[in-house]
């Protein structure tokens, strides 16, 4: 689905989102009335300090207003900006900043939904679609936490291996049929349904926590996150 089809179906013509550069910004507002905070990016955007600081911004402006309407991430983007400015600049705690600007957001009553609808890997997946409470995706996005040649210069070990690996183990594996299975993307929305019933059918359901792990166990992805998690979570309350 391209951009302006899923501003359609979400929001027809009751939105004000406009596009300048790659990011896009503005408020939607769904069928039933509910009024929706739209941020993020376009054209397999870099995300760099600008981009990330810019962003941030606007989700603290967002955390300070009493609506409580949620926020929705629309990402289409391809890495962090790996330049040698944006790296002596301290991208990383840019990225950190726009997390955890996410997570106040959150907080202060806006819940934050990403919906993945190109391409994301690295810094910028992570700092995004993952910091959103909730993460869907429509057919045809292709993410990845780290894409296999990447992987194999930092683990030293031949693509081979790894492709083998990666046929088996989600947890190797970029796309997306691979981050459903880890539970890191939570729901394939369709495309063929208005996606503004599959968004309104997603807030009212409670938000419960983190529930990465538990849908990783239960799609086979991930046998042991979840357990462990729990493991460690006992262990630090029994003795708080």
């Amino acid at each position: 689905m391209t951009l302006a089809d899923i501003l359609a179906s979400l929001f027809g013509d009751a939105h004000d989102v406009t596009l300048a550069g790659d990011s896009l910004a503005g408020r939607g507002t769904l069928p039933d009335g509910g009024a929706v905070h739209v941020l993020g990016f376009a054209n397999r955007a870099e995300l760099g300090v600008d981009q990330a600081i810019g962003l941030a911004a606007r989700v603290l402006d967002i955390a300070k207003t009493a609506d409580r309407a949620p926020i929705l991430f629309l990402i289409d983007s391809s890495s962090q900006r790996m330049s040698r400015r944006d790296e002596l600049l301290g991208l990383n705690e840019y990225l950190a900043h726009l997390a955890k600007a996410l997570a106040f957001a959150e907080q202060a009553g806006h819940r934050s939904v990403g919906l993945l609808y190109g391409g994301s890997a690295a810094g910028a997946f992570i700092a995004t679609a993952l910091a959103c409470s909730a993460l869907v995706a429509v057919p045809g996005a292709d993410p990845a936490v780290m894409d296999l040649p990447s992987m194999a210069r930092v683990t030293k070990l031949p693509i081979e291996v790894l492709q083998q690996k990666a046929r088996t183990t989600p947890v190797f594996a970029p796309g997306l049929q691979n981050l459903v299975l880890v539970g890191a993307v939570a729901e394939v929305w369709d495309p063929a349904q208005p996606l503004s019933g599959q968004l309104t059918a997603l807030l009212a359901r409670p938000a419960d926590g983190d529930r990465r792990g538990a849908l990783g166990k239960a799609r086979g992805g991930r046998a042991k996150a979840s357990d462990i998690a729990d493991t460690v979570v006992a262990s630090a309350t029994a003795h708080g």
